[in-house]
């Protein structure tokens, strides 16, 4: 059978002075294989697949002795060519849904312009098609959610939207970066179901991830790649189970889903933690929450209730994990702990005295006992502003009045995240995915918080960054007492970081208790289920889990 994808020698480079990103790289993907990429961030893996659909931008340069696809070359494309090549003959889905949807356009508008741009069918036939497709990638009342906006949409929500609009034209090869980054567990094992089936009527994909359960559950092949060269390729089964590469195998003692809290996901070891001057802190329970509940009203007029009657405490130095399906009530609850969102019913207290009770002004001089790091840090942070500026601007005037305190505590708290002087200066676009999110991070210690809401913090990292980062907030929680509210849709992750844990559904808590308990031996059914869909790297020959 002749390959579907055949790249021979494949190098880009960018500017004048051709900086090379991809260098030597070669492979081929048959009709109904997956071949799956891991590697850090810039490892050179996106650039890679971009390299397919013309996408690597105006300052790149592209160079390969062979790039084709259904055996025509693709070396000399210009504008024209690529777009008659993507939506139709590669679908690609990008890692970023929030950023890839158009804003001010509905989530069925945007699938329905893919549609529309290669003529398939009239207006009517392109809007059932559109609900098609949202059903299919398991978006929850497709008719209600067509109309919404990405904004209105949960993180899961808007990427399989994203994956409804890649694949509906149905295009032979699927180039899926990230795919399941912000999906929970049950939803991401109905993707992966998903991809599956493309490829057994022999779609090709071509896998993008830095999870590698969900590689060797789909992958065939598997190539590690470190620093734009592959490092390693071979049958999935044989490259995780018989790691050739050093590499590969600290990929593999990343993942953190085997480990319970208190072990170290990374070969690197514990760092010093400055104290800071007037850190706050509480004996006993730092947070309480009693009864909260929030309803929305949704573009069809209903309201609907996104969290009911939700109770939990976080002790000092505690880490109290949520889990729970895209959509579940999780970051509305965070909100509600943060008071950023006004509950209709219920009250949060913070220190032991009212918190969610409070106006706002009341409110203010107690914002710096409870801090917050985002799924995203990019879309939290100012684009035109420094590092130096995002984080000592969330340091308090009072304990930090003048330009040099400022300035000394800022690198402390930069060092404390693991970065250096070198970073002071530059703008988040262009730091690393695990740089911003150690950024985001040293904003979050800044104020000298007592509390740490964590929503996803993550979920958009490699598994070697995403190791760092969770044994960074170990260090911080060890040595400064910090307690955390930690939102995953990752069992693994919550595994590893919980002492207790609150299973999420429907806006409900089904299940709590402590982590152990939970993972050993779940009692709600909802709970087994989210544990039989928790995909753990055990390699497999043929990507079959």
């Amino acid at each position: 059978m002749s390959p579907l994808v055949a790249v021979e020698d494949l190098t880009v480079s960018f500017g004048k002075h051709r900086r090379e990103v991809v260098r030597g790289v070669s492979f081929e993907v048959a009709p109904g294989e997956c071949f799956a990429i891991v590697g850090e961030s810039g490892s050179g893996k996106s650039v890679t697949a971009r390299a397919l659909l013309g996408l690597t931008g105006p300052t790149s340069h592209t160079a390969a002795s062979r790039l084709e696809l259904h055996g025509k070359s693709l070396l000399g494309h210009k504008d024209r060519d690529w777009r008659r090549i993507r939506g139709r003959e590669v679908g690609f889905v990008l890692q970023d849904a929030l950023v890839s949807l158009d804003p001010l356009r509905t989530v069925g508008a945007e699938i329905a312009e893919t549609l529309r741009l290669h003529k398939y069918g009239n207006k009517s036939a392109r809007q059932k098609r559109v609900l098609e497709l949202l059903d299919a990638v398991g978006v929850p009342e497709p008719p209600l959610r067509a109309r919404q906006l990405p904004q209105e949409l949960s993180g899961g929500q808007r990427q399989r939207a994203l994956i409804a609009s890649a694949i509906a034209l149905q295009p032979p090869l699927l180039i899926a970066d990230e795919p399941t980054t912000a999906l929970d567990v049950t939803v991401q094992a109905q993707i992966l179901e998903l991809l599956q089936t493309m490829k057994d009527n022999g779609t090709g994909l071509i896998l993008i991830s830095h999870d590698l359960s969900v590689v060797s559950r789909l992958a065939d092949r598997v190539a590690v790649m470190r620093e734009g060269q592959f490092v390693e390729q071979g049958a999935v089964g044989e490259v995780l189970a018989n790691p050739g590469h050093p590499y590969t195998q600290a990929l593999i003692d990343a993942v953190p889903a085997t480990h319970r809290k208190g072990t170290r996901l990374s070969a690197q070891p514990p760092r010093p933690v400055h104290e800071g001057r007037r850190r706050t802190t509480f004996d006993g329970v730092v947070l309480q929450a009693e009864g909260l509940t929030k309803r929305f009203r949704g573009p069809d007029g209903a309201d609907r209730t996104a969290v009911q009657d939700v109770s939990f405490s976080i002790a000092a130095g505690e880490t109290l994990g949520i889990v729970g399906e895209s959509g579940s009530g999780k970051t509305t609850t965070a909100r509600m702990a943060l008071a950023l969102l006004e509950p209709d019913a219920g009250t949060v207290l913070l220190g032991g005295q009212p918190w969610s009770a409070l106006t706002e002004s009341q409110r203010r001089p107690r914002r710096r006992e409870i801090s917050v790091v985002y799924q995203d840090p990019l879309g939290s942070f100012d684009p035109r502003w420094t590092v130096r500026r995002i984080v000592s601007d969330a340091l308090p005037a009072d304990t930090y009045p003048d330009a040099e305190t400022r300035r000394a505590r800022t690198e402390e708290l930069l060092a404390d995240v693991g970065l250096g002087a070198e970073h002071l200066d530059r703008r988040p676009l262009l730091l690393s995915g695990g740089q911003r999110q150690r950024v985001a991070i040293a904003r979050a210690l800044a104020p000298e918080p007592a509390l740490i809401v964590l929503d996803e913090p993550v979920s958009a990292l490699d598994v070697t960054i995403q190791a760092q980062v969770l044994d960074l907030l170990a260090d911080l929680q060890d040595r400064l007492g910090l307690s955390y509210l930690f939102i995953s849709h990752d069992l693994g992750v919550i595994h590893h970081v919980a002492d207790r844990v609150l299973v999420m559904r429907h806006g409900k808590v089904v299940e709590s208790g402590g982590a152990a308990e939970i993972f050993d031996s779940p009692q709600d059914p909802y709970t087994r289920q989210l544990l039989a869909s928790l995909l753990v790297a055990e390699p497999t020959p043929g990507g079959t889990a």
